[in-house]
């Protein structure tokens, strides 16, 4: 199958169309925030501390990912796709009242409830595609999904910064509320049906820890769970030395946007791609060429050159998100539609609260260790771990168990 005639399958089909389109307007006015935020709270406090919380309160929610993933498996997911995106509408416009050092906590804890939902809506909309997708689509829309999110952190940062410089982060709070209060009713045209989830025959606990035990029960999406992990925790070492790499080639900080965008065209480029590439290797070896190639492209920036730079910013972009994209793909594949929510919500608990511990070790290693050496370690630890994939199982079959509680077209 061609990955035309595959990208027509997707466009045609309701449901997958629409959740791309949620997917493109609500992440368009998160990259812009997440930009300016830490900007917004710099030019009123004047702390460089204070600003770097911004990025603190939008990951901490992620920590509690199986419990609010357990949300997810507990509501029907349409209408909590809904109600979480109206209620980041509703909660955004507060912000207009951020206007001094003495407000900033109210900034603070909008971006801290932005973070829950935002893992309960990346939950919710995983387990609702993986619910009604044919299994040969799922790697398509999971890499045009990465596709759609990159180009948006492409896009929308510099339309974000413009519209700070003329209206300040209250605008720019406006516009996010705005792309919320779309996203809600591109998902409000959904035509599902969804009977309500049957109640629950064990504890809160339990049901929370069931996630991470149907995980942890699966060979290869553990393992690739765990590969994801180990690359997203280099990456931050990664994302933390980009200054000194910038000095090294010579250039002003601002040259880092330009290896940003770099990074972001090989994100877009490997989301395209991805869906024939799971087809042919299998996730484990998509992942594995993925990691190696991440690898790879980490050491090298090592070298001072524009063309090495820039070559290497593209493979990170490539090779991080074809970690990404054959975990969730696997996932999807071997989770039973009631439990979709749980597991993905584990999984991404547990690999990208790993990239945090990895911007705190970058950025506290990086003035005392020469940052060639701590590229050259980053890099090579994502290599060793795409070996073990080599060995694993290609494709995995589709987990038949929808149940009353797995949404059907109406």
């Amino acid at each position: 199958m061609t990955t035309k005639w595959t990208l027509l399958r997707l466009a045609r089909d309701r449901t997958a169309a629409l959740c791309l389109t949620g997917v493109v307007v609500s992440g368009f006015g998160t990259s812009a925030l997440w930009l300016v935020s830490g900007v917004w709270v710099k030019d009123l406090t004047g702390s460089d501390g204070l600003a770097a919380l911004c990025l603190v309160a939008m990951w901490a929610p992620t920590l509690a990912g199986p419990l609010l993933g357990t949300l997810a498996d507990r509501t029907r997911r349409v209408p909590l796709l809904i109600a979480t995106n109206a209620l980041m509408a509703a909660l955004l416009p507060t912000l207009l009242t951020v206007d001094s050092p003495a407000t900033v906590w109210l900034l603070f804890t909008v971006l801290f409830v932005y973070g829950a939902t935002g893992a309960v809506q990346d939950a919710a909309e995983s387990a609702l595609v993986g619910s009604v997708l044919p299994a040969d689509l799922l790697g398509d829309f999971n890499g045009l999904r990465m596709t759609a999110n990159e180009g948006m952190k492409i896009l929308a940062p510099p339309a974000g910064a413009a519209l700070y410089t003329l209206y300040g982060g209250p605008g720019v709070a406006l516009l996010d509320a705005l792309t919320f209060l779309l996203a809600a009713g591109v998902y409000a045209r959904l035509r599902l049906r969804e009977p309500r989830p049957q109640p629950p025959a064990t504890g809160r606990r339990t049901r929370t820890a069931g996630g991470a035990c149907h995980l942890w029960a699966r060979p290869v999406p553990r393992l690739l769970t765990l590969t994801g992990g180990v690359t997203m925790l280099c990456a931050g070492v990664n994302g933390a030395l980009v200054y000194p790499v910038v000095e090294a080639l010579g250039h002003s900080p601002a040259y880092a946007g330009v290896l940003y965008a770099a990074q972001g065209a090989g994100s877009v480029a490997v989301g395209l791609i991805s869906g024939p590439a799971l087809r042919r290797l299998g996730a484990p070896r998509f992942a594995a060429c993925g990691a190696a190639l991440f690898g790879a492209a980490v050491a090298l920036r090592a070298v001072p050159s524009d063309v090495v730079a820039l070559a290497c910013g593209a493979a990170i972009g490539a090779g991080l998100p074809a970690v990404l994209i054959a975990t969730l793909t696997r996932i999807q594949h071997e989770t039973p539609g009631p439990l979709l929510g749980r597991v993905t919500a584990t999984a991404q608990t547990l690999v990208f609260t790993p990239n945090v511990l990895g911007l705190a070790a970058g950025a506290a290693l990086v003035e005392g260790v020469d940052h060639r050496l701590l590229l050259g370690c980053a890099g090579l630890v994502p290599v060793l771990a795409a070996v073990p994939l080599l060995q694993a199982p290609a494709n995995a079959s589709r987990t038949d168990s929808r149940s009353p509680s797995d949404a059907s077209p109406a």
